[in-house]
């Protein structure tokens, strides 16, 4: 990964959280940014190291504390195994006369936020580490940017650089039936797995639809809270983020439900088992996709440039739709549908002309796969996705 540069910017005189899903690159680079000599490393995936600290916990402090003055850095990787070291490391910065720069990363928000909830209090900022984004892929000396394979299998790191499909599809099925599920179980965040189990595959198959909790828990026989906690348990674990309706004024809103999209298209697809099947240009399935993924690429984007934006989108109903609504600090409105051909058709963009009507200052973008940018009629732009993404 080492001929990558991620867009995440890692502070050196501050304390700070990362977070991200397993597998995005934690560890990586915080090998690459930060050097052994300066750091003390405790690695909260070696049982050995979570048992030695359960059975004495003062000793996280007195390693610290003893440690060797050259060191400046303290990372803790997933800090969400043993949460309470949160405290032991506020003890630090609270009483050492040269306290550390702690560095604490996190899969799992869930614990952390139900127990500590304060993260601190401001003593520790908090980034976020996605799967690859275009970007960070489209001037890689190592292979060529290929929209359809990062479409088929997403863009976790191990997965992009796997030498073989048969790789890929094996490291994602193995992310989808070891982690997402072991790592619920073991942290004992559903009480019938089963249940769950079935949810998953229901989740990935509504991904990028508008919710229906109670269609969902009718289809697995539980009620429509323990869905809604389900779906909160993907967030809180860093799965998957929701894009909620726009709303015109703080009493109206057009659309009441939100949609959920997985935090990897190829982990989505590996949920529905679809990775053995090829993902074909001008079928539904392909735009669904393209939709799925372009969103991401400009939610994570945003977050990485700590741009303050609002995301959202617009529904009236099955024809009237606007796939994202991008509202910036500044009161500029950006709204976008996503088009998986080379040459939208104006007919086909009722949800931009309905939006305009209610939006009239908004800036209307159907992102589509042509080359060049065009410009159709009433003000809406069609651009190549690779140019939208330069400019968002």
């Amino acid at each position: 990964m080492g001929h990558f540069r991620r867009l995440v910017d890692l502070p050196l005189d501050y304390s700070f959280f990362l977070f991200g899903p397993r597998q995005v690159g934690k560890s990586t680079i915080l090998n690459r940014r930060f050097c052994k000599d300066e750091t003390l490393f405790f690695d909260l995936l070696d049982l050995n190291e979570v048992r030695k600290l359960e059975i004495d916990p003062g000793i996280f402090f007195r390693t610290i504390e003893s440690r060797d003055c050259k060191i400046k850095y303290v990372i803790v990787d997933e800090v969400q195994k043993l949460p309470w070291i949160l405290d032991e490391v506020h003890r630090v910065m609270e009483s050492s006369r040269n306290p550390p720069y702690f560095i604490l990363t996190g899969s799992s928000a869930r614990k952390l936020k139900k127990n500590y909830a304060n993260l601190l209090a401001g003593r520790a900022i908090e980034k976020q580490l996605f799967p690859f984004i275009y970007e960070e892929l489209k001037c890689s000396d190592i292979k060529v940017f290929n929209l359809d394979d990062v479409l088929q299998y997403g863009s976790l790191p191990k997965v992009y650089l796997a030498s073989s499909t048969d790789l890929k599809y094996e490291i994602l099925r193995a992310y989808t039936n070891t982690y997402m599920k072991e790592e619920i179980k073991e942290e004992s965040l559903v009480r019938n797995l089963g249940a769950f189990n079935q949810f998953l595959l229901l989740a990935a198959e509504e991904n990028g639809n508008t919710l229906n909790y109670s269609s969902i828990a009718q289809d697995i026989g539980v009620d429509m809270k323990t869905i809604k906690e389900y779906y909160q348990i993907l967030i809180d674990t860093l799965m998957g983020f929701l894009l909620m309706p726009i709303k015109k004024s703080v009493r109206q809103q057009i659309s009441k439900s939100p949609k959920f999209y997985f935090f990897d298209n190829g982990v989505q697809r590996a949920l529905c088992e679809k990775l053995k099947c090829p993902l074909l240009k001008a079928t539904k399935e392909f735009g669904r996709v393209f939709e799925h993924w372009l969103i991401k690429e400009i939610v994570y984007k945003s977050n990485y440039y700590r741009r303050d934006y609002k995301f959202s989108f617009y529904r009236v109903d099955d024809d009237i739709e606007v796939d994202l609504i991008i509202e910036k600090p500044n009161g500029e409105i950006l709204a976008i549908e996503i088009k998986a051909n080379d040459n939208p058709k104006l007919e086909k963009l009722k949800g931009l002309k309905s939006f305009a009507k209610v939006f009239p200052e908004a800036r209307l973008i159907c992102a589509c796969l042509a080359q060049y940018p065009l410009k159709h009629d009433r003000g809406i732009e069609v651009l190549p996705w690779k140019d939208l993404l330069e400019q968002i």
